[in-house]
Parts: C-alpha cells; sequence; structure tokens
C-alpha cells in the first residue's frame, strides 16, 4: 500500500514538473537570452574577465545579439567540437595554438575564412586553407616567487631547473589539456633531436624535470597563485598571464630563458556548420581590429599577432626583445600527442 501510494506521488510530481514547471524553465531559458536575440556561442580558454569584456563590446554594436562564452581548456574545445560535428553547437572557436587549431582544421572542425587583415599576419601564423588565423604571439618564460627567491638564484635557462636544488620546488601546470605545456614540453624533446635523432633525450630531461616537480596544477590562474603563495618558488608558463597576475599584486618574477623561448602562435576560427557563419565572422573581425588587439594588449597583456600594430603603442614589456627558440612546427603537430601520452604513461610520477 504504502509502495503504490509513493509511486502515485512520484507520477503526480513529474506530470506537475512536466505541465508546470518545465514550460517555467524553458520560458527562463529565452528571458535570459534576451526577447529576439540571436545566441553566438563562442568557445575559449580566454578567461572569464576578457571574454565577459567582449561579450558586452559586442552586444553594444550589436543588440540583437546574446553573445555567450564558454572559458574552457584548448584541448576541451577540441573534444567538444569533435564530438558535436554532426550538430555544431559553438559559433566561433576563439583561443588555442596553431598546433592544436591545425589538428581541428585537419578534422574537418573548421570553416575557411580570410580575414580582411590577413595580408598582415605572418606566413606561418595561419592556416594555408584560411582554417584559422593567428590572434597572438605568447612566448614562454620561467616564473619564480620574487619574494622568496632572489633574482641572482634564479634559474636563467631550462637546463638549470633539473639541478637538484630545486627538487620538491617546482610546480608545473597539467601538461595533457594545456597548449602552454604541451608546447614547452614538445620543445624540450624537440631541441634535442638534431643530436638524438629520436624523443630519447628529451623524454631524458622531462624525467629529471619529473623528479623535481611537487605537484601537478590544474590550472594557470592556480599554478599563479600557489607560485605567488610560496606553495613552490619555480614554474615555466606563458608571459602574458604572469604579468596579468603581477597586476593582482602577487609577487612573481620571470626571465626569458637565455638558450630561447618556444613562441606559441594562438588563434580564431570559424565552427564548420554553426547556424550563425556571418555574425561569427563578424565576431572574427570585430576582435582582431587593431583598436582590439590594442586593448588587450594594454588590459589583458596579450601580444598581437598583427604586424601593422606600431610597437610603439603596445606596453613597454611588450616590446622586449625575446630569442625564439627554432623549433620543426610540423614534426610538433604530429607528433605532440603521442609524445604527452607516452609522458603520462611512462614518465609521471615515476621517480
Amino acid at each position: 500500500m504504502q509502495a503504490s501510494l509513493k509511486h502515485r506521488h512520484t507520477r503526480g510530481f513529474r506530470r506537475f514538473f512536466t505541465f508546470c514547471l518545465l514550460p517555467f524553465a524553458f520560458c527562463l531559458f529565452f528571458v535570459g537570452c534576451g526577447p529576439g536575440k540571436t545566441v553566438l556561442l563562442v568557445y575559449s580558454p580566454h578567461g572569464k574577465e576578457l571574454l565577459e569584456e567582449f561579450e558586452n563590446r559586442f552586444e553594444a554594436t550589436h543588440p540583437t545579439v546574446d553573445v555567450q562564452c564558454l572559458d574552457i581548456a584548448s584541448q576541451e574545445i577540441l573534444n567538444r567540437l569533435s564530438q558535436e560535428r554532426a550538430n555544431p553547437q559553438a559559433d566561433i572557436w576563439w583561443g588555442a595554438s596553431s598546433l592544436t587549431f591545425s589538428v581541428g582544421a585537419e578534422a574537418g572542425l573548421l570553416e575557411p575564412y580570410k580575414p580582411s587583415w590577413a595580408a598582415q599576419v605572418a606566413d606561418d601564423a595561419h592556416d594555408g586553407k584560411d582554417r584559422w588565423y593567428a590572434t597572438f604571439q605568447t612566448p614562454e618564460v620561467i616564473v619564480y616567487n620574487k619574494e622568496l627567491l632572489p633574482e641572482a638564484e634564479v634559474p636563467q635557462d631550462w637546463d638549470e631547473l633539473l639541478n637538484e636544488r630545486w627538487k620538491g620546488k617546482i610546480l608545473i601546470r597539467q601538461p595533457l589539456q594545456s597548449d602552454t605545456m604541451r608546447t614547452i614540453f614538445g620543445a624540450m624533446i624537440l631541441r634535442e633531436w638534431p643530436t638524438s635523432h629520436s624523443p630519447q633525450k628529451g623524454f631524458e630531461w622531462l624525467k629529471r624535470l619529473d623528479a623535481n616537480t611537487k605537484d601537478y596544477v590544474t590550472d594557470g590562474t592556480t599554478l599563479m597563485q600557489k607560485i605567488g603563495r610560496g606553495e613552490g618558488l619555480l614554474s615555466v608558463w606563458n608571459m602574458p598571464d604572469v604579468v596579468l597576475h603581477q597586476r593582482k599584486n602577487l609577487p612573481l618574477g620571470f626571465v626569458f630563458p637565455r638558450s630561447g623561448t618556444p613562441i606559441v602562435t594562438d588563434g580564431i576560427a570559424v565552427v564548420k556548420g554553426s547556424r550563425n557563419q556571418a555574425l561569427a565572422r563578424e565576431f572574427y573581425e570585430f576582435v582582431t581590429t587593431p583598436e582590439s588587439l590594442l586593448h588587450m594588449a594594454k588590459t589583458f597583456d596579450r601580444v598581437p599577432a598583427r604586424k601593422d600594430i606600431e610597437k610603439k603603442d603596445l606596453p613597454e614589456w611588450m616590446r622586449v626583445e625575446v630569442k625564439p627558440m627554432v623549433l620543426d612546427s610540423d614534426m610538433l603537430r604530429r607528433e605532440v600527442k603521442g609524445w604527452m601520452q607516452f609522458w603520462e604513461g611512462n614518465i609521471r610520477g615515476k621517480r
């Protein structure tokens, strides 16, 4: 009897939800989107502050548009686009390394689009079939806590991170989902390639770094906060993010490695088969104008890839000459996924 009453009670609640609450939930959704507004969905790892600002900027000039940004890691974006191929949800993919965009392009996930400023980026800063173009150039650096580590003692090159004095004092952002870390780890393998003609010496280097690593951190913000609190003294990460967290009064410093630094080319693309192709192209152009890029340089510490932006107009720290590490980008694109899988299964924690 009690079971029967319980069943009727549950069935009654379901009817109530179906006929009363469910329509109300749909109503809330559409009110949230705004009456008659077109939703433009952006997948991006660029962070809540930057994304919210450019949502508002674009909506101010497009009052019938509701820009919605999903702030997720670049590898997760690639996975989502692959899963959604038959029914694309996002209109724009804004932010990932050229390595990841190239994978997405070859997988048929990106719509060819040649922006109005296509001639203003370097030949290697876009896809040959116009499926993605560069927005930013991001140098990678050695990061340290400048309150706990005197500048004179900071490692000045990659190999110095392997010194036993740093055992248990290095924090690393988890590499598998991070384009920054995949590029840095891939660069450490590739720089040994001319003499070894194999990834083995690079893997040995990564094993020694793992031996000095205290912990692997879930995201870049947490990494910077932990270094700032002294939970680790050293890390490797991208320069713009370090500068951004310096502005938040974290005691962070950085050095460009003497032998050279990998430069991550960060891009943008229209998602193939998305619902709002024309609007996606408008957003693409909007966030890559000289005015938008200069604002992002000054407010969010992003280094523009466009060659027609005068250096004198950029923040002073962006005018510093950086020695780029010369890398075989084609090999890195082809091999980095397998290298990272080998690192995860055979190097991480095998001390």
